[in-house]
């Protein structure tokens, strides 16, 4: 997924490098990020949040990816796209949340 966003906030106009093409980066990097470091936690607690985390991130790329596409900057079919990997991603994480919990 975070291949995938940074190959489309290439073709963002020259202006949003630092602006919305770099949050949308950030939020996509952000999300494989978190689970790993959550992998790596002690406790299920902390990787519970680290998950959740991961989620959030998720959503703002969600929020982020829709502006894009209403300021012309992504193709409706790049949008519609990416948020189908967005939403499966978000139902991965989510499984892998279910088992996680039922242990508190």
């Amino acid at each position: 997924m975070a291949e995938k966003v940074y190959h489309l906030t290439y073709q963002f106009p020259r202006q949003e490098i630092y602006g919305l093409s770099s949050q949308i980066q950030r939020a996509a990097v952000s999300v494989p990020s978190n689970i790993a470091e959550g992998h790596t936690r002690d406790s299920t607690k902390e990787y519970l949040q680290f998950l959740s985390i991961a989620l959030g991130s998720l959503a703002e790329l969600e929020t982020q990816l829709i502006l894009a596409a209403r300021l012309s900057y992504l193709s409706t079919q790049d949008l519609q796209i990416t948020l189908s990997k967005t939403d499966e991603i978000s139902r991965m994480i989510r499984g892998l949340q279910k088992p996680l919990k039922a242990k508190f």
